[in-house]
């Protein structure tokens, strides 16, 4: 059987990744001289309450092959293959992370797959990995078929501020923005595997309704789309989008799931980041 390994830059929450019983590695972040895992030592009002206050700026460390060795024991004592679904390499080290530890296990089947793609985009992917890997699906045919809807997926994003991602070194194409566009408002996208610009706007009014915009353009009408709603500290901004959404794409405001970002990602978005991720039709 083939079973799925996550992390928590898929934004998953830890109660229904346990409830699924798929294995799930966390984040580091770093604050001065201490570390903490973003799955239960780390919560998403501490981190930020930290990010506001504290007077070292935070970073994350991707899990090292140590935190994946006795996942890897567990699925290859059971006779099981490992298929990891990491975020994008572009952007994190898990991949190299979960490459190292599966050296460590010759003797299992152990996959390692740079999805390109991270947050609710990357839930989604997991969940249907799962749901495919408990439908019985071999592990090459799940693999193929998770690479194809990876390059489907798509995000857009508002940050309040380009500092964090300036200073983290995760801004990629869109850096050029730093110089030019301090008084703007830019949506963001991932392409690639690295975020870049996709345009952007004079406030942050005319950012939001242009990110609703751009969303109803593109995505598809129906639940196959799979869009989930992100936000870092922005709750009611994240539910009145996805109530908004959901009546023009055809479905139920409930089958929007509206995920925290996560510490790890926090890191670089900065509080006050709002995202949507969905599936473009095949």
């Amino acid at each position: 059987m083939v079973r799925i390994v996550a992390d928590t830059t898929s934004c998953l929450p830890v109660e229904l990744v346990r409830q699924k019983g798929i294995y799930y590695i966390p984040q580091e972040i770093v604050i001065g001289e201490e570390t903490y895992r973003d799955d239960t030592e780390m919560s998403t009002a501490e981190f930020l309450r930290r990010q506001r206050t504290s007077p070292v700026l935070p970073k994350t460390a991707a899990p090292g092959p140590a935190y994946y060795a006795p996942v890897f024991k567990e699925i290859r004592d059971n006779g099981d293959t490992a298929v990891v679904l990491a975020p994008s390499g572009q952007v994190s080290g898990t991949v190299r992370g979960a490459t190292v530890g599966a050296q460590d296990f010759p003797d299992a089947d152990i996959r390692v797959v740079d999805t390109e793609i991270l947050a609710g985009g990357l839930g989604a992917l997991v969940l249907e990995a799962d749901r495919w890997a408990k439908e019985g699906m071999d592990a090459d045919t799940l693999i193929a078929k998770v690479k194809a809807m990876a390059k489907r997926h798509r995000v857009y994003f508002l940050v309040d501020t380009l500092e964090y991602l300036h200073k983290g070194g995760r801004i990629g194409g869109a850096a050029h923005l730093i110089g030019s566009l301090l008084q703007m408002k830019p949506i963001l996208t991932m392409k690639d595997g690295i975020i870049t610009s996709a345009e952007s706007q004079r406030t942050q009014r005319r950012a939001l309704a242009r990110l609703k915009e751009i969303v109803l353009e593109e995505c598809p009408k129906g639940e196959q789309s799979f869009v989930s709603v992100m936000h870092a500290d922005a709750i009611d901004l994240a539910k009145n989008l996805a109530a908004e959404l959901a009546p023009q794409l055809g479905i139920a405001v409930e089958q929007i799931p509206i995920y925290d970002l996560t510490a790890a990602i926090l890191v670089h978005s900065g509080p006050g980041a709002l995202a949507v991720s969905f599936f473009v039709a095949e």
